[in-house]
């Protein structure tokens, strides 16, 4: 058997949606084939083939979920050499130490307090709560970030949080005063079964402090590139509280950061006291009718005006002479390059701070990954930020490079050039929270 038929066999269409198990899934748009995210390309490996899969949007018109129809194994996805490590950026540490003290000073938490979290990568959140002197769990199936954070004393089991695992977290009297999960609830193919493990693993009076990327976000800001094979679901507030009902799991409390994009900071509970906070927000959705396929329908034809607007631009400056870099070889980078189709003729590579990610190679379009150093020794003439989730703290990464005359590419929502203020020595999009 060829390697690609194996890789065939590690991908597979959705029969029916990934919470409610309904079959008529309704397309919202349909990016083509794309390479895999994260799946960066060794020197070695540049001649060998890639695995590629579909991806296209849809809707679930019983549940409100909107979803990806076609689904890679997690263990291509998360267990290859997993690049991504949560503690380089400056900006993601201190949103998650921030959340870590005000769930220890709100659920008075102390040594004989136990917090578990999934999806805990190198252990960056976990080690505020055990600095405190809380015991802490970490439970991540990718073995480079798991074991940086068991060297740094954070007891992680390398594998996946599902229900099983939490049936023996519960077996052994391992219950959570407090279950983490950030980022991961879209990631999981078998999604009921991590939702009743959360119900498992929780004490009665335990609570479930969860982070997902907010749809209704991703589609008003156009945040197309956020979609791509890791993450399988973008939730709505309407589509949790239904999922986690079904697992006699409430939703009590929401909160919206700017963190990704655009977030939702989820507080669910085995006991029903609904606040306000969820009411305003479900109140909200009903009245931008996101619960069904109209909220969607013009998305489409925004992410194709953004395609089109950033290649006409980079291809008008790279015809011109400039030269152009990307900045951030991450997840999202993938989708925006394979649906625009920017390759080596548009960026001549890309920076990214994350030293498992140098000398390595974009999936796809074979675009080298340097460190961010390049960026000063070549002067490109402008910078594409790519991971423009994390803009603010890009620029400010680079002001040296912008005093000097450099330029900046934001793609979304719509391409703009941002260029250093000498006047205010500032960037004009400073103070969008999205960057």
């Amino acid at each position: 058997m060829n390697s690609l038929s194996q890789s065939e066999m590690m991908i597979h269409d959705l029969t029916g949606c990934l919470s409610c198990g309904h079959g008529n899934l309704q397309p919202i748009i349909n990016f083509g084939e794309t390479p895999l995210a994260d799946a960066l390309i060794r020197e070695e490996d540049l001649d060998k083939q890639e695995i590629l899969a579909k991806l296209e949007l849809v809707f679930c018109p019983a549940c409100s979920l909107v979803q990806i129809n076609q689904v890679v194994s997690p263990e291509v996805l998360f267990c290859r050499d997993y690049p991504y490590y949560s503690s380089v950026s400056p900006s993601l540490m201190k949103h998650f130490r921030d959340s870590a003290y005000r769930i220890i000073a709100s659920r008075n938490l102390n040594s004989n307090s136990l917090v578990i979290e999934a999806a805990s990568n190198d252990g960056y959140m976990l080690r505020t709560f055990s600095d405190a002197g809380i015991q802490v769990i970490g439970i991540d199936p990718a073995e480079g970030p798991a074991t940086i954070a068991q060297r740094r004393g954070i007891y992680t089991l390398n594998t996946f949080f599902c229900r099983a695992l939490a049936q023996e977290f519960a077996r052994y009297g391992k219950r959570a005063d407090v279950f983490l999960a950030n980022n991961v609830l879209a990631h999981v193919p078998e999604l009921n079964d991590f939702v009743e493990g959360i119900r498992i693993v929780l004490k009665d009076t335990g609570i479930a402090v969860i982070e997902v990327p907010y749809v209704v976000d991703l589609v008003d800001h156009v945040e197309f590139d956020t979609i791509y094979h890791q993450h399988l679901c973008y939730f709505s507030v309407t589509a949790l509280d239904n999922l986690f009902r079904r697992h006699s799991l409430f939703l009590n409390h929401v909160e919206r950061t700017t963190i990704h994009g655009g977030s939702l900071r989820l507080f669910v509970e085995l006991r029903e006291n609904v606040g306000p906070s969820v009411s305003d927000v479900l109140a909200s959705e009903r009245e931008r009718k996101v619960s069904g396929i109209e909220f969607y329908q013009d998305f489409a034809a925004k992410v194709q005006n953004v395609r089109d607007e950033l290649r006409e631009m980079l291809t008008t400056l790279k015809s011109a002479g400039h030269s152009i870099a990307g900045y951030g070889a991450a997840a999202k980078a993938t989708t925006m390059m394979a649906y625009v189709g920017i390759d080596r003729s548009h960026l001549d590579f890309i920076a990214d701070l994350s030293p498992a990610k140098h000398f390595k190679y974009m999936g796809g379009n074979r675009i080298p990954i340097v460190p961010p150093s390049e960026i000063m020794e070549r002067m490109p003439d402008y910078v594409l930020i790519l991971a423009w989730n994390f803009g603010r703290e890009i620029m400010q990464q680079l002001r040296k490079y912008a005093e000097q005359g450099g330029k900046f590419i934001i793609p979304l929502p719509e391409p703009t050039v941002v260029e250093y203020d000498e006047m205010t020595k500032d960037f004009a999009l400073l103070a969008d929270n999205r960057t």
